[in-house]
């Protein structure tokens, strides 16, 4: 179906075609009619999947041109709030819809003034939270409310959060409740919160025959990141994601990467605001080949043209493994996903092949150098790395 058979404004369908959309994806052919006509929808897609649109363009299409707060989006984390702030900004902007986003870590005084006369806020529960304690946001006029990575929001713990700012909003509104995945738990949510919702699923992006699937069994901790190095410089030629357990074990191997020639950025829920937006820029611009990240910053961007995926760390859960491994091999192009194993990862990689739906084969050990890798500030990191290359003649 192509965006003019949606009969929305002419306006949204221009911005549409200019920014080279023509074609709805599935989730978008199967949501937006049913939003238009003012449902409550709980639609399951993967990051990528034009989810994102899906509910934006409805309800651009709906939002009165007065000076009320009408539209309310939820969103896990603050990657997520801006990304979608950004698309609401593009094709809200010729019809004079301001979209206001509001996420902690940075003052609260500049988010109070841009509230004014904003048609859309996207915000994270906690944020909203404190701005709802201070009454600087006026929810009484909400029309539509939509949760967004609703799954992930349940795993951090923000459902109480959720629920706190629900009730200051009206009753009679349009809730869409998107998620990757709809477990018993989301299905309670819907039910308490959405009237009467039309639950949509879409086929899953990552094309399993595409898709190639490994695991190093690495037997010195200390050779995880020269494999990685080299497997990175010999076997990747395009974006690569590498996933970590830690912010801290984040920040080290995006540092370790650097040094060694490979334009790596890190991007975790503990950096500054400025550094987290650098990172999502360079993603945007690709002029980066590595992005190094923990699952809850990654969680939600749609990063485009992803290669390879690299587990650093392996993963608690299949679940969250499969939530990994689906950002590459997407749109009919090839994939590989790659784990690093070594021994204190042995219990978690067990608890990830459980999954018998999961095809990880053991890869060859291939010959590498042995590279530096420190957990130190640049002028130790300097000084050790100096000592290195004298001692194995680098």
């Amino acid at each position: 179906m192509k965006f003019e058979e949606l009969n929305i404004k002419s306006k949204i369908v221009k911005r549409a075609r200019e920014s080279g959309l023509n074609e709805l994806t599935s989730i978008q052919e199967k949501c937006m009619r049913e939003i238009l006509e003012g449902r409550d929808v709980v639609g399951q897609a993967e990051t990528g999947s034009g989810k994102t649109l899906a509910f934006i363009l409805p309800i651009l299409d709906k939002i009165k041109l007065d000076s009320t707060l009408q539209t309310l989006v939820l969103t896990p984390t603050r990657e997520l709030c801006v990304q979608v702030t950004e698309v609401f900004q593009e094709f809200g902007k010729d019809l004079g819809i301001k979209t206001v986003s509001i996420y902690g870590g940075v003052s609260i005084e500049p988010q109070i003034r841009n509230l004014h006369n904003a048609h859309v806020v996207v915000g994270t529960p906690g944020r909203m939270l404190d701005h709802i304690k201070r009454k600087t946001i006026d929810l009484s006029n909400v029309r539509f409310l939509v949760l967004d990575e609703i799954d992930k929001m349940l795993d951090m713990g923000f459902i109480e959060d959720v629920g706190k700012i629900i009730s200051y909003i009206p009753k009679e509104r349009q809730t869409l409740m998107f998620s990757a995945t709809v477990s018993q738990n989301i299905q309670r949510i819907a039910g308490k919160y959405l009237k009467r919702p039309l639950f949509v699923r879409t086929k899953q992006l990552v094309d399993e025959s595409k898709l190639k699937q490994v695991y190093y069994d690495i037997y010195k901790q200390n050779d995880k990141f020269s494999l990685l190095v080299h497997l990175l410089k010999e076997h990747t030629s395009s974006l690569s994601i590498v996933f970590c357990g830690t912010r801290k074990e984040t920040d080290i191997v995006a540092k370790n990467l650097r040094k060694q020639g490979i334009n790596a950025l890190a991007i975790h829920g503990g950096m500054s605001q400025d550094k987290r937006l650098k990172s999502l820029e360079a993603l945007r611009k690709q002029t980066i080949d590595v992005l190094v990240a923990t699952d809850v910053a990654a969680r939600g961007l749609d990063i485009k043209n992803v290669t390879h995926v690299y587990n650093y760390d392996v993963p608690k859960t299949s679940k969250e493994y499969i939530h990994r491994i689906g950002r590459t091999a997407r749109a009919g192009k090839n994939g590989v996903a790659i784990t690093l194993l070594t021994r204190r990862d042995h219990d978690n990689f067990r608890r990830v092949q459980s999954d018998d739906t999961l095809r990880i084969e053991l890869a060859d050990f291939p010959e590498f150098r042995k590279l530096p890798f420190f957990r130190t500030s640049d002028r130790s990191f300097n000084r050790k790395t100096n000592v290195f290359n004298r001692r194995y003649r680098v």
